[in-house]
């Protein structure tokens, strides 16, 4: 018989932590090996079935993340990125498979991540859901047909909360948008105008970014020329759909060897 696949999550306190806790619980064949919050945190010593409205499972959330990992198959992660650079390095020394969904990452963090990947499984995307990794796959595909006389707008919106802009689903789609073109999103996106910009440039690949309520996650990539529109968009209703992307990677990635990975190997959607 095989043993569950135990999977634990770090920052399990927070929204996205307990829909990942939840998720987990919900999987056939998985369980919850544990989670970690911040030193101090209230829900430190408590127990985790407390944490998304069930029974008590008899595993408590700690605050040690070396003790988490070395306890657990797999660990999801959806932190900040100081938090997931020391995580990364955990998940390489544990050999564990590492699921990260932090956002705001910069080339710096990046490093870490692909380090870890050399010594274990990691998957890595801005966005775990298969509906946008599918919008992922479409905008490549719709830029690499369209020529730049079609402008690219990728328009997003996200909760309150948000702390990064653009999201990183939105720098995704613009990354695909770029491989379809050809380009480097560096060389051609502009992230935010104010003033008297002047004409919008050939070939730019623009983001435009609105922050209110509790809006789980919006999505839209525009191509705009002379006379017609095409719009592809996702809409997201509820954060679950990321949790269980997380669970799904994080089984998919068991007996992998190691590397970096994203929702797209998970989904069968590489070329």
């Amino acid at each position: 018989m095989t043993p569950p696949y135990r999977i634990a999550v770090v920052g399990c306190a927070g929204r996205m932590g307990r829909m990942n806790l939840a998720a987990i619980h919900a999987a056939e064949g998985c369980v919850i090996a544990g989670g970690t919050d911040q030193p101090g945190s209230a829900a430190v010593g408590s127990d985790i079935g407390l944490l998304i409205g069930g029974k008590t499972l008899g595993v408590t959330v700690g605050d040690d993340p070396v003790a988490l990992f070395a306890e657990a198959d797999a660990v999801i992660d959806f932190t900040t990125p100081a938090a997931s650079r020391r995580h990364a390095e955990l998940a390489a020394q544990a050999e564990v498979v590492y699921v990260v969904g932090t956002t705001g990452l910069s080339d710096q963090d990046q490093v870490f991540i692909d380090k870890a990947a050399i010594q274990t499984v990691v998957v890595q995307a801005a966005n775990m859901s298969l509906g946008v990794n599918l919008l992922q796959v479409v905008t490549e595909q719709v830029a690499r047909a369209l020529d730049a006389d079609y402008d690219i707008e990728i328009v997003e919106m996200h909760h309150r909360h948000k702390v990064d802009a653009p999201s990183g689903t939105a720098l995704m789609l613009g990354e695909a948008a770029a491989k379809g073109r050809g380009v480097k999103l560096a060389d051609v996106a502009r992230k935010s105008r104010e003033g008297q910009v002047g004409a919008r440039p050939r070939g730019e690949i623009g983001f435009a970014t609105l922050r209110g309520g509790d809006v789980p996650g919006e999505h839209s990539v525009i191509f705009a020329t002379e006379g017609e529109r095409v719009v592809l968009s996702h809409k997201a209703g509820t954060r679950e759909i990321f949790a269980k992307g997380a669970v799904k990677a994080a089984v998919w990635g068991r007996g992998k060897p190691a590397g970096l990975y994203s929702m797209r190997d998970v989904l069968g959607l590489t070329d």
